[in-house]
């Protein structure tokens, strides 16, 4: 582990998008694992946020936390919180982030992701124009760098070539922070991460949609022929990572974060299936016999794969989490929190296929 010069001491942190599926996650591991911490979350509540998942941190955490329902996009709101409170550390996860809502609906993506990230980045600027103990640490997609064929890695340098309008937004949003960087001075960070995985997500991702489904005795759908490879990076490495990147990271650095867990699709259905066989073993009949195979998603990449030596040669991190462990882990939260995911099956999603490209 090679020492860096510019450690930076948060105090006070602006998490973005702090009731989604990271950002919840992220937000309760900096409020357990440093207590001098004060955590800022603001988040929107757009169909994929939901105070529910941070349950209890009002009263088990009360003077440490405070939580702000607004949108990154509304520069007024943005500006007030900066005057409201002490800013030193921004870790802006606030994003559209789902491949087949962008299909359907790229302008909310566009607006979201690159208007929103302009906003909060002017909003830094102006309040810390004379600060030099400050951050802003952007965490993007491994998406951003289009496909890859059957070997490499995507590395911090890689030309980007996003095949979606998410990942176009997201590699638009990337962009702009770093020419903040370049331009005004403003001290950033982006990272690039793996497929996360893990408690509290959106049951419209693969993992969580074939829990539910499975549970459900519905078809698990699989795209295509199920062969395309993503490197999966459980949720609590991903939050390890970022605050290791703001603490220690070099200012305009970029670090990709992945999980060295490479799996094909129709290999990580197979494996869900025969943990949650023997977790919650059906009446009848075996997981397996729901898969279905469906027609494609457009534009969908066949491979990511991440190379992590980067940010595991400067600051030390690596994943801790075998997919196999992190995905017995996964399953056994979404059984125990049944609850949690009917009332989202309920009331906001209830499984059906998004991202199909109407011909008419």
């Amino acid at each position: 582990m090679v020492d860096t010069p510019d450690i930076h001491k948060p105090s006070v942190v602006l998490v973005t998008g702090g009731a989604g599926f990271i950002g919840c996650n992220f937000v309760r591991h900096l409020l357990t694992s440093d207590e001098s911490l004060r955590v800022i979350n603001y988040d929107a509540l757009t169909y994929a946020g939901s105070t529910a998942n941070l349950s209890g941190l009002d009263t088990t955490c009360a003077k440490r936390y405070r939580f702000v329902h607004a949108d990154i996009r509304d520069d007024t709101a943005v500006a007030k919180i900066f005057a409201e409170e002490n800013i030193d550390t921004v870790v802006h996860l606030a994003a559209e982030s789902h491949v087949d809502r962008s299909i359907n609906a790229p302008g909310e993506f566009l607006s979201t992701n690159i208007t929103g990230t302009y906003v909060l980045l002017q909003a830094a600027r102006f309040a810390w124009s004379d600060r030099g103990d400050v951050r802003f640490h952007h965490v993007s997609t491994d998406e951003v760098y289009g496909s890859l064929g059957e070997d490499g890695r995507f590395v911090e340098t890689t030309p980007y070539d996003p095949s979606s309008p998410y990942s176009a937004s997201k590699a638009a949003s990337d962009h702009l922070v770093r020419a903040w960087g370049r331009t005004y001075g403003l001290p950033v960070t982006i990272s690039n991460c793996s497929n996360n995985y893990g408690p509290y997500q959106f049951p419209e991702k693969l993992l969580p949609l074939m829990i539910c489904n499975a549970l459900a005795g519905k078809p698990l759908p699989v795209y295509g022929d199920g062969k395309n490879v993503r490197d999966w990076l459980f949720v609590e490495d991903h939050c390890c990572a970022l605050d290791t990147i703001v603490r220690r990271g070099r200012p305009g650095g970029t670090y990709n974060v992945g999980g060295h867990n490479e799996w094909a699709n129709i290999d990580i259905v197979n494996l869900l299936c025969e943990q949650l066989q023997e977790l919650s073993p059906p009446g009848d009949g075996a997981y397996r016999d729901l898969i279905t195979f469906v027609t494609d998603r457009p534009g969908h990449d066949r491979r990511y794969a991440i190379d992590a030596s980067l940010i595991e040669k400067d600051l030390g991190w690596t994943p801790r989490h075998k997919f196999e462990d992190g995905l017995r882990e996964t399953i056994q939260w979404y059984l125990a929190n049944g609850d949690w995911m009917e009332e989202i099956r309920r009331t906001k999603y209830a499984g059906q296929r998004l991202g199909v490209i109407d011909k008419k």
